[in-house]
């Protein structure tokens, strides 16, 4: 672990240092003005989610290799392979039992479940930030980790007013990233969130429904997400016509950031810091 004045990082899990901390804080300002600007709820969600539910929106059938599941050891190894002092490295498979529960690989996930069976009188905003785990192929440094804050704002609503949603914070994180000076591209990217073979898949190369805003050409430190009536229909939320409900998000990689800006402006906290103070309400 090479020490640095920001954060940590080993083997994709980060610490971050007092400086980070104050970043964090100034990046939530941004943001909780901008929820509050659209009347966003901001709610908490349980730090893990039942396998049952993730089944139900195909998450093992798109992200299998991102998942990080949940297992109890079993009642009869624990006495027998556990009940003694010792440093473990490791517990064997074998000894666990069924994971029925995953941590969350993004945090909008718990609030298409929060609302499942509801209908809708009017379009409706939440925002929440979740701690996510993805099983990535490596983990080189803090713009790619296992564990990681992710803050979403997520509209729920008829078509129109989910993509009103997405197009105003469009706007408005590019004019963030240029009062700030961040060098960011914005990138067509693809998330499945329906069945690869589906009219729906393919509607995707002509209307696109992941953005990402780039630095560097690598590194997307936020997203604005269209998908369509996907979990308006697998947790049957309904607009008050009794449609399935159309959602969105707009999420920020809170790592991803303290990442860039310390990349943009050298590691210099004061020349981060007065950047963020410039560029906040």
């Amino acid at each position: 672990m090479t020490p640095h004045s920001l954060f940590d990082v080993k083997d994709g899990l980060a610490t971050l240092r007092p400086d980070a901390m104050g970043i964090v804080r100034m990046l939530e300002r941004r943001i909780a003005a901008w929820a509050g600007e659209i009347g966003a709820r901001e709610l908490s969600y349980p730090p893990l989610q039942r396998v049952e539910d993730l089944s139900r929106i195909d998450y093992f059938l798109n992200f299998p290799h991102l998942g990080t599941l949940v297992a109890p050891i079993r009642k009869d190894e624990l006495e027998a392979s556990y009940g003694k002092p010792g440093v473990f490295r490791s517990v064997c498979c074998a000894h666990l039992g069924d994971a029925q529960y995953a941590l969350p690989s993004a945090a909008c996930y718990s609030v298409y479940f929060d609302f499942e069976n509801q209908r809708l009188a009017g379009p409706v905003h939440v925002t929440t930030i979740a701690r996510c785990f993805r099983n990535e192929v490596e983990y080189p440094d803090l713009s790619r980790l296992w564990g990681f804050q992710m803050r979403e704002l997520v509209c729920l609503g008829r078509s129109a007013e989910v993509q009103a949603h997405l197009k105003n914070f469009r706007a408005k994180i590019k004019a963030f990233t240029e009062r700030l000076d961040l060098p960011v591209e914005v990138a067509i990217a693809t998330d499945p969130f329906f069945d690869r073979s589906s009219s729906r898949a393919a509607m995707q190369q002509l209307f696109p429904v992941k953005e990402e805003f780039v630095y560097g050409g690598k590194v997307a430190i936020a997203s604005i997400n269209f998908h369509r009536n996907f979990f308006g229909e697998r947790c049957r939320i309904t607009t008050a016509d009794g449609e399935p409900a159309f959602t969105g998000c707009v999420a920020f990689g809170i790592e991803r950031w303290i990442h860039v800006l310390n990349d943009r402006f050298e590691g210099d906290i004061e020349r981060i810091q007065a950047a963020l103070e410039s560029a906040l309400p």
